[in-house]
């Protein structure tokens, strides 16, 4: 399937590594203007020279710390003077903060719903009175699998994606009316930074395509998925091609979970 964004503005948030630059990359390759909004500005300015390699439209990089109230309204506004709209909201930003229950502190729990609840509620509520007003919208919320299938020691993150899935139903059944659509997609192991990153801090002579290697056994396909795969369903659920597709909650996870 031609999975064709052209018209569309989007904006990814953590857009500069990953699963997020993966779905910037697809989307402006499909046709959509894109925004990518990420803290760290010299990685910012590498994925924007990434994504405009293959765009077809606009890219716009805005540094922003999207755990910050006042810092998503500044970085809005900079999307709107830039782009002028927005259609698509991919809610990607995050971290995999894990611990023992007993070991988290009232800091840690705060700092995690800010960056993967709140943000995609600030974000959300700022885009979605022009979505009504063109009875036309997507949000994605990027979450993982953990939402639907929590573990012992999942905790901070797999609460506050859980309520991400939450909210994914709510707005879903506020926005059918208005033809705006909001799904969830759910990672299970799909290669990224954060393994890469997970291989070099273990300090192991093995490589890190044995280290993926090694991930994929425990999961039914035999091996962990890419970015690009991942970013392939973000990109369908965000086009005409998904227009009675709403209120789900998508494993992309090679069948990992037990949870449907």
């Amino acid at each position: 399937m031609d999975i064709k964004l052209d018209g569309r503005v989007a904006v990814v948030t953590g857009g500069s590594k990953g699963l997020g630059l993966a779905i910037a990359t697809r989307m402006a390759a499909s046709g959509a203007d894109v925004a990518l909004l990420a803290r760290r500005t010299e990685v910012l300015q590498e994925a924007w020279e990434a994504v405009s390699t293959t765009a077809r439209g606009r890219v716009l990089a805005v540094s922003c710390d999207v755990s910050n109230a006042q810092d998503v309204a500044r970085a809005y506004g900079e999307v709107m003077a830039g782009l002028g709209r927005v259609d698509i909201l991919v809610n990607n930003a995050g971290t995999s903060q894990t611990g023992a229950f007993t070991t988290i502190t009232d800091e840690v729990w705060q700092a995690d719903l800010d960056l993967k609840l709140f943000a995609a509620i600030r974000l959300t509520r700022l885009v979605w009175p022009q979505m009504v007003e063109r009875r036309w919208g997507r949000v994605i919320n990027v979450l993982n699998t953990g939402a639907k299938a929590p573990k012992a020691g999942s905790a901070p993150t797999a609460v506050s994606r859980a309520a991400g899935m939450a909210l994914t139903k709510v707005l879903a059944g506020e926005g059918a009316a208005h033809n705006i659509l909001v799904n969830s997609l759910h990672v299970g192991l799909i290669e990224s930074d954060q393994w890469a990153r997970r291989h070099a801090q273990a300090q192991t002579s093995q490589s890190y395509a044995g280290f993926l290697a090694d991930m994929g056994k425990g999961i039914p396909m035999g091996r962990v998925g890419t970015a690009e795969e991942f970013a392939n369903v973000a990109c369908f659920l965000a086009s005409d091609a998904a227009s009675y597709v709403t209120g789900t909650a998508i494993n992309v996870d090679g069948n990992l979970s037990p949870v449907m």
